[in-house]
C-alpha cells in the first residue's frame, strides 16, 4: 500500500475542507434568539450550514473598547453599564445595526448604528478578549431627521475595487468609504433608475426598501431588498437596472441578510421570521431552504469577503493572458458557435449549421442575466453566418450568446470574452 499517496491525499481533502470553511464564513447581525427583534449582536455564521458558529459580541454581555478615531479617545467597559445601551452613542451596537460589510483585506467588520451618522468597525485582527471597536464620525452621514427610516442605511458591502459602499433606505444616497485607518467617506449622490426598470423603482418603499447589498468580481454591485427585488447598480453611473424577483422563499420572509457561499451562490436570511437560511443562484433567482439551518436567530444582515462571478472572473482573466489551452474547458463546449471570442472589435458572428428556415433571435447578456441586446436574424435553410453589431461597447468582461427560435426555445448558449 502507498503510504504516502494515502496521506497526500488525506492531506489534500484536509485543505480543501478548510479552505471551504473559510469561503463559506460570514458575520450576522442579530438578535439574542427566541423572537428577539433587537439586532445587535455579532454573530460567525457558516453559509454552508446555516448554523451559528461563534459569538463575538453580545449586548450588555460582552465588555468591550470602542475608539472615536478623530478625537483618539476610547471607551472601555469592564462590565455591562447601568446606561440605557439602545440610545446610547458610546456602545458599538447602539440604536440597532441593519448594515454590515466585510473586508477581508484588513479583516475589518464595517457597520453603521441606525439614526447614528457614524461609520464603525470591528477589529478581528485582535488577539484580545475584549473586542476593539472603532468610530468615525461623518457629516456626510448626516442626512437630516434620524428617525425618518428613508435616511436609514440598510444596505453595504465591499466592491471589488476595496472600496466599501452603503445605500440609505430610499436610494437617494449612495455612499463610498475607504477601509483604512481613518476612512474617508463620500456622497455619490442618489441612485437613477434605468429606463427598462417597467415601472419597479429602485426608490419604491414598498418593493425597494430595506434587504442587503453584495459585489460583484467584475465591479458590480447589486441590491437585494427586503421585499425580494434584486437591481443591479453601476457604481460610475449610479444607474440601478431591475434583474428580477427572488422565487421559492416563505410569503412573510423578508430579505434582509444576503452574503455569498463557497459556490458562488447567494445566501438570505430574514429579520422578520425565524425559518432558516435560504439560497439561490443568481442565473434563475430560484431560492431553496439550508436543510437544519439555524431557527433561533434572525438577522438584519449577513457580510463576508466573497464575490459573485469571482470563478467568471478568473477564467476571463486567464483567458485574456493568452491562456488558449483553457479556452475549451472555460467556455464549456468544443462547438464553437461564436467567433471571434474574444471580441476585440464592434461586432462578431455567430455560426447557424442545419437550422430550419425562419426567424431568430441573438441576445446578448451580462453573466447575471441582463439583456444587453437583442438581433433578430432570418435564415433560409443550410449553414449561415450571422453578424452581431454592438449596438454600445459594454464594459470588458465575459457574457453570454443566447440564440432562441420563434417560440422562444433556446438553441444554443455560450460565454464570450468582450475585450
Amino acid at each position: 500500500m502507498n503510504y504516502k499517496l494515502l496521506l497526500t491525499s488525506a492531506f489534500i481533502v484536509s485543505a480543501l475542507s478548510v479552505s471551504a470553511q473559510s469561503t463559506n464564513r460570514a458575520y450576522a447581525i442579530t438578535g439574542d434568539g427566541n423572537q428577539d427583534y433587537v439586532w445587535m449582536n455579532i454573530r460567525q455564521v457558516d453559509l454552508g450550514t446555516g448554523q451559528v458558529s461563534n459569538t463575538l459580541f453580545q449586548r450588555s454581555k460582552t465588555n468591550f473598547t470602542l475608539t472615536d478615531v478623530t478625537a483618539k479617545t476610547t471607551v472601555t467597559q469592564a462590565t455591562p453599564g447601568a446606561e440605557n445601551i439602545f440610545q446610547s452613542k458610546t456602545y458599538p451596537t447602539g440604536s440597532l445595526v441593519a448594515a454590515a460589510a466585510y473586508d477581508k483585506r484588513s479583516n475589518k467588520l464595517f457597520f453603521t448604528p441606525m439614526r447614528v451618522n457614524e461609520l464603525r468597525w470591528l477589529d478581528l485582527d485582535s488577539k484580545e478578549a475584549t473586542p476593539k471597536f472603532y468610530t468615525i464620525a461623518s457629516p456626510v452621514l448626516d442626512f437630516g431627521q434620524a428617525m425618518d427610516e428613508s435616511n436609514h442605511i440598510t444596505r453595504m458591502v465591499i466592491g471589488a475595487d476595496g472600496k466599501g459602499y452603503a445605500i440609505t433606505n430610499d436610494g437617494n444616497h449612495f455612499i463610498s468609504f475607504t477601509t483604512g485607518k481613518k476612512p474617508v467617506i463620500t456622497d455619490l449622490g442618489g441612485l437613477i433608475d434605468d429606463p427598462a426598470n417597467a415601472g419597479i423603482s429602485v426608490h419604491n418603499k414598498c418593493s425597494s426598501w430595506g434587504g442587503d447589498m453584495l459585489a460583484d468580481a467584475f465591479g458590480k454591485l447589486y441590491i437585494i431588498s427586503a421585499a425580494h427585488q434584486i437591481f443591479i447598480v453601476d457604481i460610475a453611473s449610479r444607474i440601478a437596472t431591475h434583474l428580477g424577483m427572488i422565487s421559492g422563499l416563505p410569503g412573510n420572509y423578508t430579505t434582509n441578510a444576503a452574503a455569498v457561499n463557497a459556490d458562488g451562490e447567494i445566501v438570505v436570511s430574514s429579520a422578520n421570521i425565524f425559518a432558516g437560511y435560504y439560497k439561490f443562484k443568481l442565473g434563475d433567482l430560484a431560492a431553496s431552504v439550508i436543510p437544519g439551518s439555524d431557527t433561533k436567530y434572525n438577522a438584519s444582515d449577513l457580510a463576508n469577503g466573497n464575490l459573485l462571478l469571482q470563478k467568471e472572473a478568473d477564467d476571463a482573466k486567464k483567458f485574456s493572458l493568452g491562456t488558449a489551452k483553457l479556452a475549451p474547458d472555460l467556455f464549456g463546449n468544443a462547438d464553437k458557435n461564436v467567433f471571434p471570442n474574444p471580441v476585440t472589435s464592434s461586432s462578431f458572428s455567430v455560426l447557424f449549421s442545419q437550422e430550419k428556415r425562419g426567424t431568430y433571435s441573438i441576445t446578448l447578456a451580462d453573466l447575471s442575466g441582463r439583456v444587453i441586446q437583442t438581433q433578430k436574424v432570418n435564415l433560409s435553410k443550410g449553414e449561415q453566418k450571422a453578424t452581431v453589431n454592438l449596438l454600445s461597447r459594454p464594459a470588458k468582461g465575459m457574457y453570454l450568446v443566447k440564440v432562441y427560435d420563434e417560440g422562444k426555445q433556446l438553441l444554443m448558449s455560450e460565454k464570450v470574452l468582450i475585450q
